[in-house]
């Protein structure tokens, strides 16, 4: 391959890693045309692109998008796999498919500039990946905010229930006090008629004496 070749394909290849900052790196020995050809469809449809590179040319990109990390983890025939949300969901995609084709396998795979080796693979496949990450801060902020309104609701609807307990109370004792007549209108109505009429009437004139005798 003459060297403008070259140039050209590794401008190629920056120019589609460009922002890339995590991948999956698959070898696919012995995958006939046809099956890869399968595999791409599948893939394309979830946002997936396989490039199938030169490692010579792809540790040069590398360098130049700062994905250096992924340097070492190119060995034998190579493609990569980026896109879609999270390279979790591209290495799970990928097992998918190794288990109806063998031949495929996931060599290594770099998370936001961290590889991962072989015999990491797996335990990222775990991974949650972008969608079940905000899902589960969501939750956990919703969850949180549960909480902290029902520490916040709970002790003001005790103290609300408190006071209306206590203004019913002040209430029945007003109705108690203003239905209870006075002392002097309880005194005047147990009084009898008769004796009404003795205290009304006045009191009769003195009678004038007898004149002194006389000798």
């Amino acid at each position: 391959m003459s060297k403008p070749v070259k140039q050209l394909l590794r401008k190629e290849l920056i120019r589609r890693l460009a922002g890339v900052d995590s991948l999956a790196v698959v070898g696919f020995s012995g995958v006939d045309a046809v099956t890869t050809h399968q595999i791409r469809s599948r893939l394309i449809k979830k946002d997936i692109h396989l490039m199938v590179v030169k490692n010579s040319l792809a540790r040069q990109a590398f360098k130049e998008i700062h994905l250096e990390s992924a340097n070492d983890l190119l060995e034998g025939p190579c493609a990569l796999a980026y896109g879609s949300d999270s390279v979790v969901t591209i290495v799970r995609e990928l097992l998918d498919i190794h288990k109806d084709t063998p031949n495929l396998v996931v060599k290594a795979a770099v998370l936001e500039g961290n590889p991962f080796g072989a015999d990491q693979i797996e335990a990222l496949s775990k991974y949650p990946n972008r969608a079940e990450a905000i899902g589960r801060a969501v939750t956990c902020v919703l969850s949180s905010g549960s909480r902290l309104a029902g520490c916040l609701i709970g002790p003001g609807s005790q103290i609300a229930a408190l006071i209306e307990a206590v203004q019913e109370k002040r209430e029945k004792a007003g109705e108690t006090v203003e239905a209870a007549p006075p002392a002097a209108e309880a005194t005047a109505a147990s009084a009898s008629p008769e004796t009404a009429s003795v205290e009304a009437a006045p009191a009769a004139p003195a009678e004038p004496s007898a004149p002194p005798a006389t000798a």
